[in-house]
């Protein structure tokens, strides 16, 4: 097992129902061999600069232990989620 930290952002114009199934979809990614240690939700933040038009996103920082299957996992379907402004995914050294 590994630790891991993610990064989410998600466009600002999703309703919240869309944002938290689609949150919760990761999470079950993340906890399927592993668990999740802690989830900080920070909400609407200004982006740093204009992502595809928008000037604001909703932030989620997850830090979780998992397999680096799982961890890849993460990343395929981040890749396709339309509601994503922007992801990141590192590994926590120990």
């Amino acid at each position: 097992m590994r630790k891991y930290e993610a990064v989410f952002v998600f466009r600002p114009d999703v309703t919240e129902e869309e944002r938290v199934a689609t949150f919760d979809r990761f999470k079950s990614i993340m906890e399927r061999d592993g668990k999740v240690e802690s989830v900080d939700e920070w909400g609407l933040k200004k982006l740093a600069y204009e992502i595809n038009y928008y000037k604001e996103g909703y932030y989620y920082i997850v830090r979780f232990e998992s397999t680096p299957e799982d961890e890849s996992e993460v990343k395929r379907v981040a890749k396709i989620t339309d509601t994503l402004l922007r992801w990141m995914v590192i590994r926590i050294e120990d």
